[in-house]
This record gives C-alpha cells, sequence and structure tokens, in this order.
C-alpha cells in the first residue's frame, strides 16, 4: 500500500480498498463558530502527536468553547487549549479582532492544541458521555485570571462540568419539565485554563498537572464562549425534497463537532462518506422503521471499483462509476442505483439522470455508470449501487452534495483562501480547511495587514483584478462569486427567545430532549429530520412548558443521527444530533486449530454486537477475502466465522479477530497428512517416438515431488513434461528414444516412500519400399519373363513378413509364386509372369513393437483385348460413320490405335480399311454400294503388339434420305398454339420413313427452334406455349435411317392470335327431361359443347358448388362427364353447367332425379268391422323414395297363426274393405307402399285386432295393468382419468341408462361448471327404451384445467355421480 509524507498509509488508499483509515486514539469536540471536522485519517493529523509534543490547528476558531478527553483504552494525554478574547464593543458585542496599533480587522485567530507525551498510563473502561453546556452570559473579555473549571466524574453515571466563575452551570437531565439533580461524587479540580489573545506566534504551553494523570478522573478542558448572534439562515425558507441535510454554511454562526474516536470504537456505516461531519442519510425512514438499527451492508465481493461520494454546484453535472471484474462470472451482473432506501433510479432516467454500461472484452471488466446531467438542489442526499450475481450481493454507499457558492464572511483570509490549488482539484479556490490538516507539518501563513473585502466591496468593478494582482489572488472568478454571495447582517429572531443547541450526543439506545423557548408562545412549530416532517409517534413525543417546546426522542439509533430543525412561521432553527455507538467487544475467544492438510478448518468467533464490522488477521496481515481468496469471511448475527476450505501448510500461523473492542487470536496447525496411494506408477511398454506417460494418484492431493530415472533427477524440457494436479501426479515425454527406457522412481516430498516402475522402449517394424527406385512403387514386367522383388526390411524383435495379394497369402513353399525372408530383406518370385499376375502385392510386417504395412503394385504388360462390336449410327448413301469402345484390358500399356477392317455380309473376305493407326474411336467408310448390306470390324494396337479382332458389327445398308415434305399448312391457332398439317414426301427411298421433325422460327430471328423433341409419325403437329400475338415461321423434315430430309417452310409468317367462337352446349335429347336413377346405379353423363379457345366450365348443384368428393366432373376440349359412382337420393336435383368463353357464356341444366323404395304407410286404423267385413284406413307413407306412390299392398294374418296373406295388389286409394272373413277368428292387417322402384321394406300393422263375431254375441275384453318402464340413471361407461397437453382441446365421455331423459350435470373440483367458454358440454340421446346416451365435456386448451371432473345423472327416481 503507498504511504503518505508521514510514513502511514494515505486515506485514498484506505477509501480504495474499501476500509476505513484507523482513527487516532483520542476525542475531540469543537463547538465553536469554526470549521470543525472529523478528523479520522493517520495522515490528516500530525505524526507527532504521539511521541513528541505537538500542535493540531483549528483555523477560523472564534469561541473559545472546546473539550479534550482520553478514550477507553487508551493512554491519557495532557493537553491546553489556547484561544483568543475577542474584543469587545460598546453595545456588549464581540467585534472583530483588531491588530494593535491598527484599525483594521486581524485575521480569524486559531486555536492550538499542544499534546504531550503520556507520563502514566490511564484506563477509563467505561468512558461516560459528556455534555458541554454554553454559559447563559458572555464571558467578560477584561479578565484575564484563568477561569476554574470544576469537573464532576460519576461512575456510571455522566459526568458534570460546572463553571465556577461567573455563574456556575451544571448539566443534569430534565424529564417532563421537572430538574432532577444527579447525584454529585467528590469533586476534582483538574485544570485551570485562561482565555486569553493569541498571535499566530504560539507560545509554548506550560505543563500539564500530575493530578490529570489520575487514574479516576477524567481531564476535561472547557472554554466556554458567548452565546452568539441570532442569526437568520437565508436557505432556511427553502425546503429541499431530498431528506439529506444541507451543507454547513461558510459564515461561522453554525456550530458545528469535531469528534475524532478510538480505534476500538466502531464507526456507524452511515457516518462513511459524511463532508464535515454532516450525516447523509438519503431519504428519510417510516415511522417503523425508526426504531430499526442501520444494517451493515455485506462484505464486498463483487465491485472493484466503488463509486465516491462528490460535491457539485447547482447545474452542474457528475458521473459516478462502478466496475465489475467478469473473469469468474458467466454473465452480466444486474446492477441497481438507488437514492436513500427505497427509490430505484431506473425508473427516474430522462433529461437529468442517464445510466449506461459497458463492457471491456480485453480486461473482462463490466462499467456502469450514473450521469447526472444539470443537478438542482434536491438532488442532494445518500446514494447507494447495489450489484448482484446468482448468490453474490455487493453494494456501496456514497453521498451528493449540491450546493449554491456560499458566501463568505469578512474574518476570513481571502488571499489565502482563493489561493488555487497546484494540484489542479475540482474544488480549488473552494474554503477547505481540511486541505490545512492533511499537511504533515502545518505552514504558518502571514497575517494579512489589509482587509481586502473592505477594498473589494469599495472599489470599482474594472479594479477587482488590479487588486487581485496585488494581494496576490490567483482565483479571481471564485472570488468574484462569493463577493457577489456575501450576506447582509442578519435580523435578530422574532419567533424563538433561544435556539436549538448547534449539536447533541447521545448514547446509542438512549434518550434525548431537543428544547427551543419561543417569543410568542402562539406560534404553531413544525419539526423536521433531515428535511421530513415529524409526526408524534412513541418513539418522537412534543411536549409544551411555558414557552418552551420540547422534542423527546426515545430509543436512540443510528439511523436518528440527522439534522433536526424546527420551523415557526418563515423562522428555522438548526441542529445535529449524533448518536455515539459503543464498542464492540469480544465474548467468544477463537480456539486453536490443529489439523492436516486438505482439511476444512473453521475459526468462530463471537462478538457483543450485531453486524459488527470486524478485521480477520494471519501473523498481523489481513487475510485477503477477495472472489478468488482462498479464505471465506461468514457472518451471522453476533457470530463471524473465517472458513478455510482446503488447508496448506502454508496456513499455519496465528489468526486473530480485530473489533473495536479488542482483539483475540488463536493458533492453527496445519501438518501433512500419512501418505495413502491411490494408484501405483505401471510398467510401460513404448514405441520408438511415441509419447511416454507415467501416471500415479497419491493423498494428500497438494504434496510436491520429484521424479528420477535411474537415480538420477529428470527436470522439465521442451520435450519432458511435469505435471501435478491435485492427487494426480504425471511425467509426460513427448517423443521417447531408447535412452528413455529404464526405471522411474516419484518420491513425494516430505515423505521417505517412494513409487518405482520401469519402462521399456520397442523399435516398431517397417519396410523399406524405397530401395526399389521404382516411381510410384510400380513395378512393370512383360508377360513370360520372370520377377523377383527384393524390399529391404528392419524392426526390433526381427519381424514375421508375409506377403498377401487380395486375400490371399503367399507362401515360400509356392512353385511359381513364392515369397523369400531374410534378416534385412524379403523377396517375392514369379518365375513366369502372366497377365493374372497384375495387381498389389501387400507385405505385413508384426513384432511385439507392431506391424507396419507396404503395397507394391506389379504390372504385368501384354497385347490387349479385343476392341467391343463397332455401332453404326449413321448411314448415308454410299458411307457411314461408326463408333466402338476401347478394349476392356489394354494389356499394361497404352493403346497406340485401331485398324478398320470391311466386308459384304455375302463374302467371307475381309478388306483393311486404314494402313494408318486410327487414334480416335470413331471412323466413316466411304465408296460403298447403296442398298448393299456391309459389316465391319476393330483391331487394337500397343506397343506389345496387336489384338485380336472384335466381333462384326450389325449388318448395315448404305441408305439415302427422303425428299422434302409436301402441303405445309396451318390447320389451328391458339393464343399460345398452332397446329400445322402436311402431307408426306414424294421419294421415300430404301431407307423408308422413321417420322418428322418439327422446327420454327420467330420473325426476325434467324434461330430454329426444335418443336417436337421425339419424332411424330403423323402428319399433323401442335407446337405450344408460343408467345401471344407473335409472329413465326414453321418447317418440317422427313427423318429416315439416312438423316432429315431437307425442309418444308411455310411461305407467310403465321400470326399466334385464337379466333373466338362462342360457346354452345348440345345437350343430348334423353338429358333433355328428368333423369332418373335408382339409390346404388351409376350416373355418367357426357354433356359435349363447343367453343374456342377452349371453353371454362362449371358445374353448380341447386346454386352450390358440388362437392368432388360425392360427385366427379372431368371436363375436356369438346364435352364435360359428371359421374357418380353409386347415386344416392341426395344426388337428386338441378345441375346447372355453365360454359365460357371470355365474355360468352351458354348455360343448360340437367334435373337429376334418385328414386329408392318408398316408406310404409302411416297411422293403419281398423275404421269399422260388421259382419265378414273390416273397414281399413291409413295416410300415404312420410317418405315417398323420391318419386310417386304407384300404389299399395293389403296384407292379413290370422292371431293364432300369424301368417300373412295378400288380400289386394296395387291398391290406389287409402281406405278399403276387407270382405269374407272368417267368423270365429281374429286378425291383423298391414299395408306395404309402391313406388316405380317396388314395395316398401316394412309394412305397418293394426294396432288393434279385429274379431269376426257372430251377431248376438259381444265380447268382453280383458283389463291389463301397465308397466313401469322407470329407470334409475346407471353408469354404461364411466369417465377415465386422462391426461392432456397444455394448448390441446380434450374431451371427456360417458354413457348413462335410465328413464325418463335425465338431467346432466358436470362438476370440476366438486364446483358446477355453469356458462364458462372453456368448457363445451354435449349430449346424444340413443334409440333404445329405456333412455340411453353418451355425454361428454370438451375443455379448451388451456394448462389450469387440472383437476378431478364429476359428472351427475338425476332422474326423479335416483341421484348417481362419477368422477
Amino acid at each position: 500500500m503507498p504511504l503518505s509524507s508521514s510514513g502511514c498509509p494515505s486515506t485514498a488508499e484506505w477509501r480504495r480498498q474499501d476500509r476505513e483509515p484507523p482513527l487516532i486514539p483520542c476525542t475531540v469536540w469543537g463547538e465553536s463558530g469554526g470549521t470543525g471536522m472529523l478528523l479520522s485519517s493517520v495522515e490528516e493529523w500530525p505524526r507527532s502527536v504521539v511521541y513528541k509534543p505537538s500542535k493540531l490547528i483549528f483555523p477560523r476558531a472564534e469561541g473559545p468553547n472546546l473539550c479534550l478527553y482520553p478514550s477507553s483504552g487508551d493512554t491519557s494525554s495532557g493537553a491546553q487549549l489556547k484561544m483568543p478574547e475577542p474584543t469587545k464593543k460598546e453595545d456588549g458585542q464581540p467585534e472583530e479582532n483588531v491588530a494593535p496599533g491598527t484599525g483594521e480587522a486581524l485575521p480569524p485567530a486559531e486555536i492550538s492544541l499542544e499534546v504531550s507525551p503520556p507520563e502514566a498510563a490511564v484506563e477509563v473502561k467505561d468512558p461516560d458521555p459528556i455534555v458541554t453546556v454554553p454559559e447563559q452570559e458572555p464571558v467578560v473579555p477584561e479578565v484575564l485570571e484563568p477561569q476554574p473549571i470544576v469537573t464532576e466524574v460519576t461512575e456510571p453515571q455522566p459526568i458534570v462540568a460546572e463553571a465556577t466563575e461567573p455563574q456556575p452551570i451544571v448539566t443534569e437531565p430534565v424529564e417532563h419539565g421537572q430538574v432532577e439533580p444527579e447525584p454529585k461524587q467528590d469533586v476534582k479540580v483538574v485544570q485551570v485554563c485562561e482565555v486569553k489573545e493569541e498571535t499566530p506566534i504560539h507560545s509554548p504551553a506550560p505543563p500539564m498537572n500530575d493530578a490529570v494523570m489520575a487514574a479516576d478522573t477524567v481531564p476535561i478542558v472547557m472554554v466556554v464562549p458567548p452565546p452568539p448572534p441570532a442569526l437568520k439562515d437565508k436557505d432556511d425558507d427553502i425546503t429541499a425534497s431530498t431528506p439529506s441535510p444541507p451543507p454547513p454554511s461558510e459564515d461561522g454562526s453554525t456550530h458545528k463537532k469535531l469528534s475524532v474516536d478510538l480505534p476500538n470504537d466502531s464507526v456507524p456505516e452511515s457516518a462513511k462518506g459524511r463532508k464535515d461531519s454532516v450525516w447523509s442519510l438519503g431519504d428519510g425512514q417510516p415511522p417503523e422503521d425508526i426504531d430499526k438499527q442501520v444494517e451493515n451492508p455485506p462484505l464486498s465481493t463483487l465491485l472493484i471499483e466503488k463509486p465516491q461520494g462528490g460535491s457539485i454546484s447547482v447545474g452542474g453535472d457528475i458521473t459516478f462509476i462502478a466496475k465489475v471484474e467478469a473473469k469468474d462470472l458467466l454473465r452480466k451482473p444486474a446492477i441497481k442505483w438507488f437514492k436513500g432506501k427505497w427509490m430505484d433510479l431506473a425508473s427516474k432516467t430522462g433529461k437529468h439522470l442517464q445510466l449506461k454500461e459497458s463492457f471491456d472484452r480485453f480486461t473482462k471488466i463490466h462499467t456502469f455508470e450514473m450521469h447526472i446531467i444539470k443537478a438542482k438542489e434536491n438532488y442532494a442526499g445518500n446514494y447507494r449501487c447495489e450489484v448482484t450475481y446468482k448468490d453474490k450481493f455487493d453494494s456501496c454507499s456514497f453521498d451528493l452534495e449540491v450546493k449554491d457558492v456560499p458566501e463568505v464572511s469578512q474574518s476570513i483570509d481571502i488571499r489565502s483562501a482563493f489561493k488555487r490549488s497546484s494540484e489542479g482539484q475540482d474544488d480549488a479556490g473552494e474554503l477547505d480547511f481540511s486541505g490545512l490538516l492533511k499537511h504533515r507539518e502545518p505552514k504558518q501563513e502571514e497575517v494579512p495587514e489589509v482587509d481586502v473585502w473592505e477594498i473589494l466591496k469599495n472599489a470599482r468593478p474594472d479594479e477587482y483584478e488590479k487588486i487581485a494582482f496585488m494581494y496576490g489572488i490567483t482565483d479571481l472568478r471564485g472570488l468574484l462569486r462569493r463577493l457577489k454571495k456575501t450576506k447582509k447582517e442578519e435580523k435578530k429572531s422574532e419567533a424563538f427567545a433561544k435556539k436549538l443547541e448547534p449539536a447533541y450526543q447521545v448514547d446509542k439506545g438512549g434518550k434525548i430532549r431537543l428544547v427551543v423557548d419561543m417569543a410568542d408562545p402562539t406560534v404553531d412549530l413544525k419539526w423536521y429530520k433531515n428535511g421530513q416532517e415529524i409526526r408524534p409517534t412513541p418513539k418522537f413525543i412534543f411536549e409544551h412548558k411555558g414557552t418552551q417546546r420540547i422534542l423527546v426522542i426515545n430509543n436512540c439509533q443510528m439511523n436518528d443521527d440527522a439534522a433536526y430543525s424546527v420551523v415557526a412561521g418563515d423562522e428555522k432553527s438548526s441542529t445535529e444530533l449524533f448518536v455515539k455507538v459503543l464498542p464492540v467487544k469480544i465474548v467468544k475467544e477463537l480456539e486453536p486449530v490443529n489439523t492436516t492438510v486438505n482439511e476444512r478448518i473453521e475459526l468462530e468467533c463471537e462478538v457483543t454486537e450485531e453486524g459488527a464490522q470486524v478485521k480477520w488477521l494471519k501473523n498481523g496481515v489481513e487475510v485477503p477475502t477477495g472472489v478468488r481468496s482462498r479464505y471465506r469471511v461468514k457472518s451471522e448475527g453476533t457470530k463471524h466465522w473465517l472458513i478455510i476450505d482446503d488447508a496448506m501448510k502454508e496456513d499455519t500461523g496465528t489468526y486473530s479477530l480485530m473489533a473495536t473492542g479488542g482483539t483475540s487470536e488463536a493458533r492453527v496447525q496445519v501438518d501433512l497428512k500419512p501418505l495413502k496411494i491411490l494408484q501405483d506408477l505401471q510398467d510401460v511398454t513404448v514405441l520408438l517416438g511415441q509419447p511416454l506417460k507415467l501416471h500415479c494418484e497419491i493423498l494428500p492431493g497438494n504434496v510436491p515431488g520429484r521424479w528420477y530415472r535411474n537415480g538420477q533427477l529428470i527436470q522439465s524440457s521442451d520435450r519432458i513434461t511435469i505435471l501435478h494436479r491435485a492427487k494426480n501426479h504425471r511425467i509426460e515425454v513427448e517423443s521417447c528414444t531408447l535412452h528413455d527406457s529404464g526405471d522411474y522412481t516419484f518420491v513425494p516430498e516430505g515423505y521417505s516412500q517412494s513409487l518405482c516402475a520401469k519402462v521399456h522402449i520397442i523399435d516398431p517394424p517397417k519396410v523399406h519400399l524405397e530401395a526399389l527406385n521404382a516411381p510410384d512403387n510400380t513395378v512393370t514386367v512383360v508377360a513370360g519373363n520372370k520377377l523377383r522383388l527384393e524390399i529391404p526390411i528392419s524392426g526390433e524383435p526381427a519381424p514375421r513378413v508375409v506377403w498377401m495379394k487380395g486375400e490371399r497369402v503367399i507362401l515360400d513353399t509356392g512353385s511359381r509364386v513364392r515369397a523369400e525372408t531374410f534378416s534385412d530383406h524379403t523377396c517375392l518370385t514369379i518365375d513366369v509372369t502372366e497377365r493374372e499376375d497384375t495387381g498389389n502385392y501387400k507385405i505385413v510386417l508384426q513384432n511385439e513393437a507392431g506391424e507396419d504395412t507396404a503395397s507394391v503394385k506389379v504390372k504385368v504388360v501384354d497385347i490387349p483385348d479385343a476392341p467391343g462390336a463397332p455401332l453404326v449410327p449413321t448411314v448415308g448413301g454410299d458411307w457411314c460413320s461408326m463408333t466402338w469402345d476401347p478394349p476392356y484390358y489394354d494389356g499394361g500399356s497404352p493403346i497406340l490405335g485401331y485398324f478398320i477392317e470391311r466386308k459384304k455380309k455375302q463374302s467371307s473376305r475381309w478388306m483393311r480399311l486404314n494402313f494408318d493407326l486410327c487414334k480416335e474411336t470413331t471412323f466413316e467408310p466411304k465408296k460403298m454400294i447403296e442398298g448393299v448390306p456391309y459389316e465391319v470390324r476393330i483391331f487394337a494396337v500397343n506397343a506389345i503388339g496387336v489384338s485380336k479382332p472384335s466381333e462384326p458389327s450389325k449388318p448395315f445398308v448404305p441408305l439415302a434420305v427422303t425428299s422434302e415434305p409436301t402441303m405445309l399448312v396451318v390447320d389451328d391457332v391458339t393464343d399460345t398454339t398452332v397446329t400445322m398439317k402436311w402431307r408426306p414426301p414424294d421419294t421415300i427411298g430404301a431407307a423408308g420413313l422413321d417420322g418428322y421433325q418439327v422446327e420454327y422460327c420467330l420473325e426476325g430471328s434467324d434461330e430454329w427452334i426444335l418443336a417436337n423433341k421425339e419424332l411424330t409419325e403423323k402428319t399433323k403437329y401442335t407446337i405450344t406455349d408460343l408467345p401471344r400475338e407473335a409472329k413465326i415461321l414453321v418447317r418440317v423434315k422427313a427423318i429416315n435411317a439416312a438423316g432429315p430430309s431437307p425442309p418444308r417452310t411455310t411461305q407467310h409468317s403465321i400470326l399466334v392470335k385464337e379466333v373466338i367462337e362462342p360457346p354452345k352446349i348440345r345437350i343430348p335429347r334423353h338429358l333433355k327431361q328428368t333423369y332418373m336413377r335408382k339409390v346404388g346405379e351409376v350416373v355418367n353423363l357426357v354433356v359435349p359443347f363447343l367453343g374456342k379457345p377452349r371453353p371454362k366450365v362449371n358445374w353448380l348443384k341447386d346454386g352450390q358448388s358440388i362437392d368432388p368428393t360425392q360427385i366427379n366432373i372431368r371436363n375436356s376440349d369438346c364435352d364435360s362427364i359428371i359421374f357418380i359412382r353409386k347415386a344416392e337420393r341426395k344426388h337428386s336435383g338441378k345441375y346447372d353447367m355453365t360454359v365460357q368463353v371470355e365474355n360468352h357464356v351458354d348455360t343448360a341444366v340437367l334435373d337429376i332425379q334418385i328414386v329408392d323404395l318408398p316408406g310404409p304407410p302411416q297411422c293403419v286404423r281398423i275404421e269399422e268391422v260388421w259382419g265378414e267385413n273390416v273397414a281399413l284406413d291409413w295416410t300415404p307413407p312420410k317418405d315417398n323414395g323420391n318419386a310417386p306412390i304407384t300404389g299399395y299392398t293389403i296384407q292379413k294374418a290370422d292371431k293364432k297363426t300369424m301368417e300373412w296373406y295378400t288380400c289386394v295388389e296395387h291398391y290406389h286409394r287409402t281406405c278399403i274393405t276387407i270382405s269374407d272373413l272368417v267368423v270365429g277368428n281374429e286378425y291383423f292387417f298391414r299395408i306395404f307402399s309402391e313406388n316405380m322402384v317396388g314395395l316398401s321394406e316394412s309394412a305397418t300393422i293394426t294396432k288393434d285386432s279385429a274379431v269376426i263375431v257372430k251377431e248376438g254375441m259381444n265380447l268382453k275384453n280383458p283389463e291389463y295393468i301397465d308397466y313401469d318402464f322407470t329407470e334409475p340413471p346407471k353408469f354404461t361407461q364411466p369417465l377415465i382419468n386422462t391426461f392432456a397437453i397444455a394448448g390441446y382441446n380434450t374431451t371427456l365421455n360417458c354413457s348413462v341408462r335410465a328413464n325418463p331423459r335425465p338431467k346432466v350435470i358436470w362438476m370440476k373440483n366438486k364446483i358446477m361448471i355453469l356458462d364458462d367458454p372453456r368448457y363445451r358440454m354435449f349430449s346424444n340421446q340413443g334409440h333404445q327404451r329405456p333412455w340411453g346416451g353418451t355425454g361428454g365435456l370438451q375443455i379448451g386448451g388451456q394448462s389450469h384445467h387440472t383437476g378431478i371432473v364429476n359428472v351427475l345423472f338425476s332422474s326423479k327416481e335416483a341421484l348417481r355421480s362419477l368422477s
């Protein structure tokens, strides 16, 4: 850590490591009008504070009210305070210091505090709080005798300080307006101080009285100033929206507290980052959170650079930067910016606030920025930055101070205040006296001889620059700003008779009373905390006592440490409350630990306060606890742990925990574990040149070791790598040699045991084909000659050699082909080579080191095979063209050329056609006789000789082409096609005619396009895909075996444009009337039509489109076919046919009637029975089968036999009388209906029977009891559990039987489903009786329908449920 000029770490370095600098072991309170500050850094104090007497300068100290006392646990040191007295005006008010002999004002007096070395150790275990009460009357400046100060020391009661002359003052607690004196101890006179004026040259302080060093006394030096005049702050009327307190005024009228605490005193987190001892609490807390203690933020684990607090003027810009290292993070961390406790700034971005973030790929650092643009006064306050990543969290608080440039009082040395800093700081020119304290040795400034303020006020503006140059003022702009804002003299307060004290102090958990005296008791008061109005609660109690208005704060906590103010009308009185935290002491000490390496170590300690800040040290050095540190710190309540997960021997040492109230130490001893071999070294055999790897595993895993070969230490090199990862130890040799073989030993460091293994290096076999000196390892030999191949080999041990050709192994006992092996070479011998010996010969070498293979290609050259039979694709009148394929085997030598021979088919004599070799595989024989069949054959020639002749070609006859076609005319033209007709050629010849080839050419072009890819044998052809309204020429060629004939071309161009012919439907005669077919028969109707171009045909049935799955319709250029494979009654209807050519339309209507058997008649009744006659009556059937009813068939049956007999057929009426019935019989009747198809499938039977009785006899009908058909609901198919997919529909089904029809109720989780659009309930009734049916519930595709579904079927008789 860098050191400051005093030899101690600087404050910036402490804060860069997220740590507060240590505090000086003494506490100083300053309540004068000067600039009191919290001196916390060693750098801010002279180095001689501890070792030799030194002076501490307090600039601008105007009131002699300062108190010094030693803190607990530290050695007291004597101190003497000297402060000049102000001169008194005639009206009793203090006036400015005036230099002797001059009328000019003196510079502000300085307070010098000399600290002498301690003479005796003084221990004060429980320091009592000290309340300093200023006197009610001003001190008479003429009194030069020192005023005695009586100090009362009470343990454990508070110390009471009294000033005996001129008026004793006793500080006592006041409760509800009653003064209760505290019990007093013996009073001891500690020190007498004298108050006098002091020039800048300080005289040495007198020695301290020995009574100061008494063990039971607390030395106190008190200087009581006269009460300052009541001044009204011009900012009192301004209410900031941010609860943070405004910055301290520069006029010196506001009292400040100067406090330097002990190192053992805990510094509350809210005090960090304060400016001039003012805590910035950010947004105010709700009343219910006031009693809660402010929690300490967690230790830093993510932020490597935290945003620092800053100060800007109104309208200025400022940027706060936070950086997070992302080397150990898999994704970007989440960051939040807060103002106060709850305000998330992410929703406040806009013109005045911007949040930015960036990522540097090279440094792996996330940078987060918060820009505040054109700041306002209410932007001031406490801010917080929180960073989270998975289970990690880090936060940082910082303050923003927004201030308007304050005015400068006339008692300021403006020449020293407005000299610019050479360091170029942002606050150059500001009145910052903290810079004076940071110097190791404060320099004594010369006393200004003149009051520059008076000169500037009386001078003209154009003389400002000259005056500034004359008196050495370089920051003229800052001086002009302060001159512009110089305050006017404040009037005396009209609302307050006595304002609040400048500052109050209270112990944490204690009670404090803030009292003001009112000049007008009727004025309403409002109390504020950090700018937020205070409401009466059990914590905040408002009391009235005469003209006094009292605010009582109970159970003070750290969040009560704030700025308080009271407002009466337009006037305001402010103060600060400081809550003191007691030192954190250790309750449970650390315990020593003895363990072994790789074990877990936990050091536990307990302190007196939850969330206290502690520091862990090892051997006096702070333990690192960062993200990559091996040490982890954990805290829970008052307990703190230091955890080392994987202990190492280097972790042995003395560990200590340092709190503000003490330190605890413990010894940690880490020893080696017993060596345990998990995996020993293994003997290995390695191929020469291959990598060598030896591996072993031992415990403990973090023990290093050394490797030896044949007793020699092995060092790492470019070829040898030694690795150690946890319990694994490995040595790797990149490419081993014969020297790497031997005995290897691994010796763990610190242990006497060792691990050994042997390494054997072997050389694999190798075939050296380079000795053949043959290109591509190919050996060529002429068939019939002897071949002997000798190939060198190597390998240790001597390899086994195998010669192979394909899958066949060549033995050394072969007769013609054999293989022989010797010590350094192998040999292949072929006595008489043949064509079959050509091929790849494989050599395989094997030994324990491995194997090697190589291939040798043997090429046996010979005469080539005969070429393939030649083909004759083209024949002319006296010539032909012939082609052939090269021979399958060229004899191992390239083909040099071919000889061609020809003969007539009837002849046996071949005639050679070429004496020079033909290099190509094509040839054209000439001078042949037309009409005579010929044959040809081929010979192949290579460097070895001439092959055998090929097979003769098929006989061919030289033929000539035909003459051109005749009478080429246009037959039809459409928008894209042209149809041509022609006549065959006049002369065809012996070759005959194979077909015609049609070509066309666009007008203006010479390119002829083939219209038909294949020859057409017809003399008519349609050319398609022609451009509309183009003009073309057409020609036709006749093709035969001899080739194409001369073309016949049209004389004039043809316009590709179709002539429109209106459509006309020609309905066949049998379709002009109703077309009737029976059900099940085939319907196949063809309707021809005319029209050009091809008309568009559309069919409609009863005005609707025809379903293609029921009726098939096929259209052509000239007709349309409607086809029904199996007619049904629903196919009946009127079919509208529309034929359209452009705007021309023709329609026709076809009436198709599909008939079927009729249904039975309805309501057959016996109207009357008399004698042997029965009168029947019925109604026509409901379904006539789509055809008129042509008649009825009536049948009768005797009840005894129930055999039916036909009475009447083809009866046309719906009533009839049946006669000639047998008396005494009982008859039933049934009737069939009939149409053109036939009788109905069923008949209607009379419900009652007709009894033929004799006259005079009466038949008594028996009485029958009606059967009860009611039946309770019963599930025939229950519900089943169903698994559905989210987003898809699901259906639940069940079946039930009941009579009468039941009521269905669906329930989900025992709740009825009513009017829910996500569910659709349906039920189907069966045809059986009693009622039977199925029910279903369809559920929409959502994921929250999981549950138990119930269905209830209810009827009058029973209620049945199913789930």
